[in-house]
């Protein structure tokens, strides 16, 4: 047993299930010392190598000053210490995730408080990413060399986070940060986490595994955790055989759980390490969708807002006859409900035979449901995705539907690149994302466009282009990013169409000496002075793009025709 590292279980679930009335468990440090220092000595008692701190929560989010936070994250390490004197059981500080546009900085000023404390082992645990470690773990290592650091990961069945993070990629950084070992504890039970743990290179990592005890169920109206000891330790047994080297316990887990642990471990011979047959899969090279030389054409074509799927399959025809590379299919822009359009891309693609890229939006979507979506698209034999944060839902509908947002645009393309990694081996997906052009500040919106290719986007979608100042933005981006980019052409429906693009939709900016152009005129001359701008825009930006994103409007397909026949030279 020198190899391994016993931690004690849970705490937070522990101290609940005592009926002590708290606004949150950390707050005990200060009103109940000698019941938490209790708890320790319950783990202590069984032999444990480690306990935790109870500060997991401990951060500016549940405290509301820092004065108070400071004495509980003081008084969990000294009543940790006080508790682990006599049996030699380290202490590590507890720091869970801190949610907040600050978090680097405050896991820095946590970390800092324990270091003042005399803290040499730490435990960054149930995190969702780990960005925000950096400088913390730089920290730690820096005052102290010889510290022992744990980054602990919170991840569904399937090994991601709810930010998209997959478990391997979120591992490597951590180490490449600083951190000596690297784990996952809480969402999963142990059974799901000894999946996880088998699919992992043998002995890339030095790892952790600290699982709850199950999956919770509400009873009247508690979170109630299975009582399991004897089924959990073989579980957490069968984890130790694959190579994790840190065992505790999370959610649920009581000393019993822990107990019932160490029996096995005496009671067993020392388990020959396993290896899972990981499959080795030869990636295949990610597919450009966009590689052909010379310009390329999509071609935006709405989805049905009702079961009338005929138009959708004409316009793409008539796309496709007049030499359009891809037809490209919005997701319910403006949160008005259309056909789902992934859907209506496969079958375009199925049927019409031209290569279609669905709009894949985070509004209404959580992880599960955007990743079923894309595994049915890759089956369909989709490779593209334009991945974009999505509309809100209009103020007027919210009594109805709900915005959902999971994720943003920069997380769904993490998320999806991960998945490239791990599910999408065959055929993964090229990913678009969005430029504005037209943004007011388009230094901060060339450095978002920079954060999502090294994301993983590989072309850029620009916002339909009118002015001056989105042409002069556009040149400023194709200078800057080293990635394709297609311009967004969009020609007008007519004076009120104009207007309401102008005035309501975000990202669009129309010279007013072009709507006015449109007032009272008949179709024959709306068409001829849209298309005749449209072809003046492209003229312009010819030199600054990879190739033409024509929107159709109001399911004028001819306008867009048009287009085609004037890029392509007809």
């Amino acid at each position: 047993m020198k190899d391994i590292i016993i931690f004690d279980g849970a705490f937070g679930t522990y101290i609940a299930s005592k009926n002590v009335s708290l606004p949150f468990p950390e707050m005990a440090n200060i009103t109940a010392p000698e019941l938490v220092e209790g708890i320790h000595n319950e783990y202590i008692s069984i032999g444990v190598d480690a306990i935790k701190t109870n500060t997991f929560g401990a951060n500016l989010g549940t405290v509301a000053d820092y004065p108070t936070l400071e004495r509980i994250l003081q008084a969990g390490f000294d009543i940790a210490s006080r508790a682990a004197s006599a049996s030699g059981a380290k202490v590590f500080a507890d720091i869970g995730p801190v949610n907040s546009e600050t978090a680097s900085d405050e896991y820095m000023r946590i970390a800092g408080v324990f270091l003042e404390r005399g803290a040499h082992y730490f435990l960054f645990e149930t995190l969702g990413e780990v960005r925000n470690l950096q400088h913390a773990i730089t920290q730690i290592k820096k005052c102290l060399p010889d510290s022992v650091v744990i980054a602990s990961f919170a991840v569904t069945q399937d090994g991601y986070t709810k930010t998209g993070e997959h478990y391997e990629a979120l591992f490597d950084r951590a180490v490449s940060y600083g951190a000596d070992y690297v784990g996952l504890n809480c969402i999963c039970g142990p059974s799901h986490i000894l999946n996880l743990i088998k699919n992992l290179p043998h002995g890339k990592y030095r790892l952790s595994a600290m699982p709850n005890s199950g999956y919770p169920t509400a009873v009247n109206g508690r979170t109630v955790f299975i009582d399991n000891p004897d089924y959990y330790s073989e579980k957490l047994y069968e984890i130790y055989s694959y190579g994790a080297k840190i065992l505790g316990g999370c959610c649920g887990t009581t000393p019993e759980h822990i107990r019932k642990f160490k029996q096995k471990l005496e009671s067993s011979e020392l388990p020959n390490v396993q290896t899972a047959d990981r499959k080795t899969v030869k990636k295949a090279a990610v597919r450009n969708s966009f590689g052909k030389e010379g310009i390329t054409i999509a071609v935006e074509i709405s989805a049905p807002s009702d079961a009338d799927i005929s138009y959708s399959l004409e316009a793409a025809k008539k796309a496709k006859d007049h030499g359009a590379d891809f037809v490209t299919v919005p997701d319910s822009p403006l949160g008005k409900t259309r056909a789902n359009s992934l859907m209506v891309s496969s079958m375009i693609q199925r049927t019409v035979g031209i290569a279609a890229i669905p709009h894949l939006c985070c509004r209404d979507k959580n992880q599960i449901a955007i990743k079923g979506d894309l595994i049915a698209a890759n089956i369909e034999g989709i490779s593209t995705v334009l991945a974009i944060t999505g509309d809100p839902i209009a103020e007027v509908s919210r009594n109805e539907a709900k915005n959902v947002f999971g994720f943003n645009s920069y997380k769904l393309i993490n998320f999806i690149k991960n998945l490239n990694d791990s599910v999408f081996h065959d055929n993964p997906y090229t990913i678009c994302a969005a430029l504005n052009t037209s943004a007011d500040n388009f230094g901060a919106e060339l450095e978002r466009a920079g954060e999502k290719i090294t994301r993983g986007a590989s072309c850029l979608l620009t916002q339909p282009i009118f002015s001056d100042t989105s042409i002069g933005n556009l040149l400023a981006a194709r200078k800057a990013l080293k990635c394709k980019i297609l311009a967004s052409i969009l020609p007008l429906a007519g004076y009120r169409n104009a207007l309401f693009l102008d005035n309501e939709m975000p990202g669009i900016e129309i010279p007013d000496d072009i709507i006015m152009s449109l007032e009272n005129k008949n179709a024959q001359e709306v068409k001829e002075i849209s298309i005749g701008y449209a072809k003046s825009i492209i003229k312009r930006i010819k030199s600054s793009c990879d190739g033409y994103y024509l929107v159709t409007q109001l399911k004028k397909i001819d306008y867009t025709m048009e287009l085609i026949r004037h890029i392509k030279g007809n």
